[in-house]
């Protein structure tokens, strides 16, 4: 009897780790862009198990770059696409479901001031547009991240310009129809910028860089905001080199993971770089990872067991798996740039079925000598 049960728990502990360890494959990828250069900066799943992806295009619409909204179907084909903008440079930076329709955020030369302003758009499900905002001023302000509030409210993060020396982080609360709360900035006198964004208890975390603190060149900035956005505590972390944040995700023991790059630590080039931090953005632990090349960590979520890890590394979209402590436990490669250099991944999400699906950018070479950029989709399960 006691050999039966033992025999039975070696089988169950193998099945447990056959399932930690395995790989996703690939079910399918798909390309989207024209002629031009068409890069997607965020997705999201769709209500109907499609895919909805924000980014720019200068290959369709009206001006030097557009902004970009595209849906596919569950299998990746493309159902419709949008452009919103003018005359002038518009980016799309991240999308987010809002019930009736879609928020987008982004930046826009084509409206408000001559300089870049923080563009938001508001869109029914198929994606025309129902009204935009414009928030700024003089200089340079930026959108980059937008997420939704406890209270049904939405919070977007980018940078402020306050003079050509000054740039601050930025943080603006929006009701339902995009008008302003409140906003806040948050920095010193250098350069400061909002990347992501994550909400704690009804208050505001916010990761991105800084050259006003810290050792470094640029070091990775986070900050932490109450519920009226005045903040409570910020955090510096780097090293005497440039770090990079790119990502941030709450980890269900309360603290904090991040991704990004570093190009003190490490072997090669840039190479990416993984920290946890408790609820407070006290670094707990960090992991490098790379090459002699060019490697970078662009977005991450937690898994069951451990941490799944979209970015780039030499030619090719990259895939890094961890355990809970930040050891790697695999790697792949994905999608290479036909062009060699270095590709784009934007983002990973986890959808409802258990898979995964990447959102990147791959260049090419032209017989004109210019590279150009189409958004890649992969699908793993």
């Amino acid at each position: 009897m006691i050999k039966k049960v033992v025999i039975l728990w070696l089988a169950l502990l193998m099945l447990d780790t056959l399932g930690a360890s395995a790989q996703p494959e690939e079910e399918w990828n798909k390309t989207f862009g024209g002629s031009g250069s068409d890069v997607g900066n965020s997705v999201i799943e769709a209500e109907d198990g499609g895919y909805i992806i924000a980014g720019w295009t200068d290959s369709f619409g009206m001006g030097q770059n557009d902004v970009w909204l595209t849906k596919t179907d569950s299998k990746g084909f493309e159902e419709w696409n949008r452009t919103y903008g003018g005359t002038g440079d518009d980016i799309g930076r991240s999308v987010m479901n809002v019930g009736d329709g879609y928020f987008i955020v982004g930046s826009t030369r084509s409206h408000g001031s001559e300089d870049f302003d923080l563009w938001l758009i508001k869109t029914d499900s198929e994606g025309n547009k129902v009204w935009d905002k414009t928030f700024g001023g003089p200089g340079d302000d930026l959108g980059n991240a937008i997420i939704g509030t406890k209270d049904g409210d939405y919070i977007i993060g980018g940078s402020k310009h306050q003079s050509d020396e000054d740039v601050d982080d930025w943080l603006i609360k929006i009701d339902s129809n995009g008008q302003e709360k409140w906003n806040r900035t948050l920095g010193d006198t250098g350069y400061e910028t909002i990347i992501a964004l994550q909400e704690t208890d009804g208050e505001y975390v916010t990761a991105g860089q800084t050259n006003s603190y810290g050792s470094g060149n640029i070091d990775i900035w986070i900050v932490k905001t109450d519920s009226n956005g005045d903040e409570l505590w910020n955090r510096t972390l780097g090293s005497p080199g440039s770090d990079i944040c790119n990502s941030i995700k709450q980890t269900r023991d309360g603290g904090f993971i991040l991704v990004g790059r570093t190009d003190y630590y490490g072997t090669g080039k840039p190479d990416l770089w993984l920290m946890k931090v408790d609820s407070n953005g006290n670094k707990l632990w960090d992991k490098v990872f790379g090459g002699p090349e060019w490697d970078e960590g662009t977005s991450i979520i937690e898994t069951n067991d451990g941490y799944m890890i979209a970015g780039s590394t030499s030619s090719y979209i990259w895939l890094v798996k961890t355990d809970s402590s930040g050891d790697k436990t695999w790697d792949k490669r994905l999608a290479m740039s036909p062009s060699l250099s270095i590709p784009i991944a934007s983002s990973i999400r986890q959808v409802k079925d258990g898979g995964y699906v990447i959102l990147g950018a791959v260049n090419y070479l032209g017989e004109d000598k210019r590279i150009t950029w189409d958004t890649i989709l992969i699908r793993l399960k």
